[in-house]
Formats: C-alpha cells, structure tokens, sequence
C-alpha cells in the first residue's frame, strides 16, 4: 500500500542511504573486547556512555565565554555541546555519513575543557608546561581512556576507535606525512597523554579524521560563530548595528530588515542566529556532496588520506566566518569586561595549582590515592586532572576552602 501523502514534498536530507565515504556501520574495535550490543550500533553504544560519564553532566557548569552567574541564558560547554551535536547529525543525516558516530563525537568533543573556558587551559598549560603541558583534546582522551571509572572491567569509556580517533584530530593530523608534528605542536610536541595512548592503540595520527568527525569539528565552528553573536548581543558587549560592515552578517541583517521592518531586537537576533546556522549548514552541505560525487572517495579511509579536509566551508563562506571570528576576536573574547573577569578566573586557576601541588594532601581520598611516592611530573598530573574536572562553581569554592576568600566573577 503506498502511503505516500499527495503533493507533499519529502526533503532529501529525510532518509538518505549511507555513502561508501561513510565509516562501517560496525567499529575497527575497543582497547578492550567486547561483545556486541543486541541493541545498539557500536557508534550508539559510544554515544550513550559519552552522556551518561560524569565529565558530561560537568559541562553543565563551566564557562563558554562567560561565568555561569553572570546569567542563565548565556551558553555553557553543555549547551553549546548540544547545539554542536544538532548541527553535527544534521550535516550527517545530509551527507549519507553516520550519524550516530556524528553525534559521539560532538557530545565527546568538549569533555577535556577546563573550569572557565579557555582561560583555564591556557594557565593549566603554562603551569604544567615543565611536566609535558596541558592539551584540551588530550584531556577529552585521557578522561574516556583513564579518568572515567565507571565500569568493572577497564578505566575510561572503552570508546571505539573511530570515536577515539575523532576526538584526539578534532583539529586535523597531528603529524606530518614525514612524521613530524604538525604546525600547532611543532614547538612543544604531541601532547604525552596522546603519545602514550598511541603505544597501545594506533590511532594514526598523520592521517585526517573520518567524515563524521570532520562534520562534528565544522559544527562546533559553526554553533560558537552564531551562540557567540547571540551573548555578546545579550551582554551589551556590541550591537546589532555593529555588525553591519561584518561580512555575511550585513547582508543577513539587511535581508531580515526588508522583509520585517520594524522588527523588536530579540526577533531580529533570533532570526539572525537562525539565518547564520542555515547558511553555513547549506554551505557545508554543498561542499561535502560535491566532493563526494566526484567519485574519488570510495570508502572511509579514502576520506581520511585525502589530503584535506573534505567537510568545509567553501571559499567564499570560509572568507565570511573568518571575518566573523575577526569581529568577535576584539569585540567579545577581548573585551574589557570579559577580559577583567578572564584574569580573575586566571588567578583561581593558578593559585589553586600551586597550593594542590604543594600540598597533594588537601585533595580528596581518591584523588590522593598512589600519591605518597610519586614524583614531580606524575604529581603535578594528577593535580592538573582533578583541577581541569572541576566545574567554574566548584573550582571557586574550592578556592574558598584553601584561601578562604573567592572572587566574584563579574
């Protein structure tokens, strides 16, 4: 019986067959065997114990730009994280990938953030730079290799290798096809924890990433580009009318001005942000189908020994998003505001690192656990892990507790 409704028009990003560009809808395998799930996709699996971890349900209290009491509607990492997962599948749903491992991977993508957004990495990898530094996406794989312990038979997650390999090249290679680091980690190296997960698990780090976790990485530019507009906005950091000469925006808003005029501010923000999203999604759609339909890339791995990433902005939107970006550099992320309170949350960060380090003593039981004869570089390691879990709430009362006085982060 055909159900089909009459004169209704089905979008083809409805139901889509997975192309041969697409990871195997079953792993390359776990660090750790295991039996296959009767219900779920290996990528399913990875997706459900990535949001059931302890490092996810953290991300609901640390900063994407600013501190969570400066107010309820500005992003978190666990909001922005699942913004970031939506645009993923849908990028995934559109290019026939898998849109399980998709969504793993950008639900996956932030758990090695620290407490106050970027701002606690950078003072986490200066204070750790004697010890082997400290890398965001380095953290997110020793949090689902090691950290988490949650189950009988092995520490972390047990992810699957395709879901590994997506998390550790969020940014890309790391090595060169000569071996050696690529640009960003030229000066100071691979990252240890990366290294040494590499000894028991090849991850093939001179190779680019699958399809899906390229999806996830464009995703995540794509969701902070417009959540970031939308906050600035809301702080009163800019204005609508400031964003006119900004490529793409200007256009945006002229269009939204014509066909509402006299539209209220909120609208307009909101059908802006709604406006940036579907351009750059179309775009990213647009550039992923036809590099796929030229032929040339026949299977996953195809994909990942292109050369490049396949998954992008074209020429003239990836101009556009760096215009944004340059916008929002001295806007919003340099701000005298946000900058005041970045130093602030510096501080916390800093002070709490060399008094946890001195004294490995005052943290937790579990935390202290092996401790009594290790040496610096494993110490300063393990302080660095427990203050990168940390949540911005937690990191402050825990400043409270060793000092006895906290900032206000405003």
């Amino acid at each position: 019986m055909d159900e089909t409704v009459p004169g209704l028009e089905i979008p083809d990003c409805v139901i889509r067959p997975r192309g041969p560009w697409a990871v195997a809808p079953y792993s390359r395998g776990r660090l750790h065997p295991e039996p296959a799930s009767p219900t779920r996709t290996d990528f399913q699996r990875d997706r459900d114990r990535v949001i059931h971890s302890t490092a996810f349900r953290r991300l609901k209290h640390k900063t994407q730009v600013f501190v969570a009491h400066e107010g309820d509607h500005y992003r978190t990492r666990l909001t922005h994280t699942i913004e970031v997962a939506q645009i993923a599948r849908s990028l995934a749903r559109s290019l026939a990938l898998d849109e399980d491992l998709a969504e793993a991977l950008a639900l996956a993508h932030d758990l090695g953030h620290t407490p106050f957004g970027h701002t606690g990495e950078d003072v986490l990898d200066d204070v750790m730079r004697p010890y082997g530094g400290f890398d965001q996406n380095a953290q997110s794989l020793r949090i689902v290799t090691r950290l988490e312990r949650r189950y009988a038979e092995f520490d972390g997650l047990n992810l699957a290798w395709e879901t590994l390999e997506g998390l550790v090249k969020h940014n890309g290679p790391m090595l060169t096809a000569a071996g050696e680091p690529v640009e960003r980690y030229r000066l100071h190296g691979i990252p240890a924890a990366i290294l040494e997960y590499q000894q028991r698990q090849d991850l093939e780090l001179r190779s680019f990433a699958g399809a899906e976790a390229q999806a996830a990485a464009i995703a995540d530019d794509i969701a902070y580009n417009a959540h970031d507009i939308d906050d600035g906005l809301r702080a009163g950091l800019f204005e609508l009318a400031d964003l006119g000469e900004v490529p793409l925006l200007g256009e945006l808003l002229a269009d939204i001005a014509r066909r509402y005029p006299g539209l209220d501010r909120s609208r307009t923000t909101h059908e802006l942000m709604r406006r940036i999203i579907t351009r750059l999604v179309e775009d990213v759609i647009a550039q992923g189908r036809a590099a796929f339909a030229s032929g040339a890339y026949r299977s996953s791995d195809d994909v990942r020994n292109a050369g490049k990433t396949l998954i992008r902005f074209s020429e003239a939107i990836g101009s556009a998003d760096r215009g944004i970006k340059g916008f929002l550099y001295p806007n919003m992320y340099r701000h005298e505001r946000v900058m005041r309170v970045r130093a602030q949350a510096a501080d916390v960060v800093r002070r709490l690192f060399r008094r946890l380090f001195e004294d490995i003593g005052l943290m937790p039981a579990e935390w202290r656990e092996g401790m009594a004869d290790a040496g610096e570089d494993r110490r300063a390691r393990r302080v660095a892990d427990y203050i990168a879990g940390m949540t911005d709430t937690f990191a402050i009362e825990e400043h409270r507790r060793l000092f006895d006085t906290a900032p206000d982060l405003r």
